[in-house]
């Protein structure tokens, strides 16, 4: 199994949090961005993806797990989800979640 690594915004190295930010971020990576939105109570069960991911977050908190890992997600933090992995994900506590979604367009 694959940890789960969270990864935290950094303001001396990464400049002001935003969402703007954080999607130049990501694209430099080569990520492609999609934003959504998931409200108190949203759960996704046991999955995978064809393709390598990234879940960052802008607002709220993530519970996103694997393996009998989870690591909890709050604003600026993202983690890589490898292609294949499954994993699980859940929102946390009463504030909705906008999640960033990278997906893998170049190595």
């Amino acid at each position: 199994m694959i940890g789960l690594q969270v990864r935290h915004w950094d303001p001396a190295r990464d400049g002001e949090f935003s969402e703007t930010a954080l999607r130049r971020k990501l694209e430099a990576l080569g990520y492609s961005c999609s934003v959504y939105r998931y409200d108190p109570g949203t759960f996704f069960d046991d999955h995978t993806h064809a393709v390598d991911k990234i879940d960052a977050v802008l607002s709220g908190r993530f519970r996103i797990g694997s393996g009998g890992q989870s690591v909890i997600l709050e604003p600026g933090d993202y983690v890589q989800i490898p292609a294949g992995l499954t994993h699980f994900a859940e929102v946390v506590g009463m504030e909705p979640v906008l999640s960033m979604d990278a997906v893998r367009t170049r190595s």
